[in-house]
Formats: C-alpha cells, structure tokens, sequence
C-alpha cells in the first residue's frame, strides 16, 4: 500500500518574503514540477503543468533543457516555471505543489534547512513566486508523469516552450 502524499499548508518558511501577500481569487491551480539530469551534475532540463483544480485541465506548460546542472538545481527550476505560469493564469489563485522531490517540497515548507549555496536564490525566487496560499505535497514518481515527461523531452532534444492553453487575463 502506498504511502498518503504528504501536504503542508500555509506559507511556510518564507512567510516574510514581500509581494507574497496577494489576495484570494476563490480559484485553485496545481502546479506539478519535476526537474532531471543525466549525470549528477549532467545535462540538465525540467518540467512544469499548470492544471485547475477542479477540471483536471492543463492549462499551461513548459520542459526547458538548462545546460549542465544537479538534480536539485533542476527540481528547483521546474518549480519556478510552474510558479510563474500559475501567477500568469491567476496571481491570487491559492495553490497545491505536487513534486516528487522531497527536498524542494521540505525546504519550501520550512521543514528542512537549505544549505547548499546553489539552492538559496532558487528556493528565494521560488519564495517571492509563490501566493498567499499554498500546499506543498510530495507525491511518488508515479503521480508525476506529466512533468516527467516535459524533462525528458527537453533531455531528448525536444523541448516544449512555455504554452498556455487557456487565454491568460489582461
């Protein structure tokens, strides 16, 4: 039997960071992200899917290669560019994270120090992405295919830029 995705409410760790603070739109998006290398560190790319909560719908996407990197480096990426899609549908919408890298989704919820040096301005820029309103949730490998699949391609050579499917506001 497999484990429950673990979740933690709220801000977290970066409850301080300015601009974080936005009002709710009543809307909720999933962000689900992944990042890879081949080689620790090796090429590297990630993965990131905009979903509504309530329709299961994509509606935004991205897998980018980054050049050489750590895994890390590209989890944290891929964080970034669901973050930063999810603003650009709805910066007020209140958020679910789903990685399946448990540092990032530790670290973003405070529960774990972040101390490579590599991994501080990420998990900033991350902090300053991020709303009001968020849930970090680890989930296995298994329930993270789609972003998965973004990394890969990217590895592979076949990229997909930045796609919204849905008209953004403004």
């Amino acid at each position: 039997m497999a484990k429950p995705p673990r979740t933690q409410s709220g801000p977290g760790f970066f409850d301080d960071i300015d601009g974080a603070e936005l009002p709710r739109s009543g809307r909720q998006l999933i962000v689900e992200a992944d990042g890879g290398s081949r080689g620790n560190p090796g090429p590297a790319a990630y993965g990131a899917v905009v979903r509504d909560a309530q329709t299961s719908r994509v509606l935004a996407a991205e897998g980018m290669p980054i050049g050489r990197a750590t895994n890390n480096v590209a989890e944290y990426r891929g964080l970034i560019a669901g973050l930063e899609m999810a603003r650009e549908l709805d910066p007020a919408a209140a958020l679910e994270v789903r990685m399946d890298s448990k540092l990032v989704i530790e670290q973003m919820a405070g529960r774990w120090k972040i101390k490579h040096a590599d991994m501080k301005p990420l998990a900033l820029q991350a902090a300053r992405l991020r709303p009001a309103t968020v849930t970090w949730t680890w989930v296995p490998r298994e329930r993270n295919k789609a972003a998965d699949t973004l990394v890969n391609r990217a590895l592979d050579g076949d990229p997909v830029r930045r796609q919204y499917l849905v008209d953004r506001p403004g």
